[in-house]
Order: C-alpha cells, then structure tokens, then sequence
C-alpha cells in the first residue's frame, strides 16, 4: 500500500523522497510492526466476543506511541538534512515490537486455555 501511494505522490508531485531506502525499509518495518500490534489485539477482542469496541479500547494506547515513532522515521527519510537520533528510534520501534511478542507468547495460553 506504501508503494502504490508513493508512486502516486512521484506521479502527482514529483520526487518527495531525499532516501528512497530508507523510506522503503521504514515503510516495511511499520507495516510490520502495525500488523503485530493489530493481530496482537484482535485475538484478544476474538475471545472476548467483544470485537469493535475492545480493539478501540485496547488499541488507542498501543498505536499511538507506536505511530509517534513511525512519523519522526519517515522525516527522516523525507529530509535532506542528516539528523542525529535514527538508531535510537529504531531501537525503540524494536523493542516496542518485542515488547508485543513477549505479551503475544504470555498471553495466548491463557486466551486460549478453554
């Protein structure tokens, strides 16, 4: 989806893209990221038979930090100007990630114990 908007902004307003890579593997990395947290959280709204309103309700506090550091990568990518604090960012990101598959790997034996 990330590409097929990207290359509607090149056709529609030239090149925005200072480092095309980096956008690239940024994009992959929140794409990922974002399903872990949604898979994450449908399993749970799926045993609880609660579906819309409890990935609403567990779901604003997990995506909001997680979009905040999707937003300060992708201004990375999107300028020229070199800024300090990339892998410290990722870092976060990755441990952000992990932090939801630990949460995965604890919580699903209890969710599906029935």
């Amino acid at each position: 989806m990330s590409l097929i908007s990207l290359m509607l902004f090149q056709l529609l307003l030239g090149n925005p893209l200072q480092n095309p890579l980096k956008f690239l593997f940024i994009s992959c990395f929140g794409g990922m990221s974002l399903s872990l947290v949604f898979t994450f959280l449908a399993a749970i709204a799926a045993r609880a038979q609660q579906n819309a309103a409890l990935m609403a309700i567990l779901g604003f506090p997990l995506i909001i930090p997680q979009l905040l550091l999707l937003m300060r990568l992708s201004n990375i990518a999107f300028g020229d100007v070199l800024q300090g604090g990339l892998p410290s960012i990722i870092l976060l990101l990755t441990g952000f990630d992990a932090m939801i598959i630990l949460l995965a790997l604890i919580l699903f034996p209890f969710l599906w114990k029935d």
